[in-house]
């Protein structure tokens, strides 16, 4: 396992070979460093569920019931944590990503996988430019049968007393059982993030529907700003934020909004909900883009 740190002056970035995932995303200010990601301990050992940020990838989120069925062909997925029945966020996350090249502002880390249903390699690429982190996702299907894919990211952004959040949407999946996205509903008051707004201080574990692939993280105390920007733009957003009753120790200092290139169980749904068919050698990437500004 490494860790690979980049820096151009305006934003530094540790990024860990484990689950790929980003360890610190900080710009300088005249304060000293603002942590635009939530900090994790900058160790080649850290989790990916205690970064800042991992990948989603062959797709996010779950599948109802781990099964699905395409072009003809029956699949059974199986669950990759010990504390979840489901087969989560897929592999990337949990897995050793190799080096391929490194420079002062650029890192490209790369990972293959080739056991299961979904055998494909996927590369990452962090490049920094000015008060900009760039991420890029490019998966490739080496199975021999075609598959459904998707791409996202799972970032945990610092929450605050005054964290405002802009995100629109024009509806939401509820929660259902076994954290599975449930039915669609209109967006309520509290779940209403088209003008920016605070969030709830209680579990929220949401989908959102019709997204332009753009949001903004406000945090006033700091008189900063971090833009968020998907490239194609994704049409899906999760937002997390976490419960004491669920997770003891957790102080809602922190939330996350995740870009999906398509819908949770997507696997499951007529259209495959925003999934990729890719056949043997086809590919398809997803970029995210997150821009600090101070106000």
């Amino acid at each position: 396992m490494a860790l690979f740190s980049l820096d151009n002056g305006c934003v530094s970035l540790v990024v860990s070979s484990l689950g790929g995932s980003v360890l610190k995303f900080t710009a300088y200010t005249p304060e000293g460093e603002l942590p635009l990601l939530r900090p994790a301990v900058v160790s080649d050992a850290t989790p990916a569920l205690q970064s800042g940020c991992f990948p989603l990838v062959p797709f996010g989120n779950r599948v109802n019931q781990n099964r699905f069925s395409f072009e003809q062909q029956d699949y059974r997925l199986s669950a990759n944590t010990d504390w979840d029945r489901h087969y989560l966020h897929g592999d990337g996350w949990l897995q050793e990503w190799q080096c391929v090249e490194q420079g002062d502002e650029v890192l490209h880390l790369r990972y293959q996988h080739e056991n299961g249903p979904y055998r494909y390699q996927v590369e990452q690429y962090f490049t920094l430019h000015q008060h900009q982190l760039s991420i890029e996702l490019a998966v490739e299907h080496t199975g021999e049968k075609p598959m459904p894919y998707g791409l996202g990211w799972h970032p945990y952004f610092p929450l605050t007393a005054h964290t405002r959040v802009q995100a629109s949407a024009a509806a939401y999946w509820r929660e259902a059982e076994d954290w599975l996205a449930g039915e669609q509903a209109a967006l309520s008051e509290e779940m209403d993030f088209n003008q920016p707004g605070p969030l709830p201080r209680h579990w929220v574990n949401n989908g959102f529907s019709g997204w332009n692939g753009e949001a903004e993280i406000q945090w006033p105390e700091q008189g900063a700003r971090l833009r968020m920007n998907t490239q194609p733009a994704c049409p899906v957003y999760f937002l997390f934020v976490s419960d004491p009753a669920f997770d003891p120790g957790y102080q809602f200092d922190f939330f996350c909004l995740e870009p999906m290139s398509h819908a949770a169980n997507g696997h499951n749904m007529a259209d495959l909900g925003g999934l990729r068919r890719l056949a043997k050698g086809q590919r398809f990437s997803q970029t995210m883009l997150l821009s600090y500004s101070a106000f």
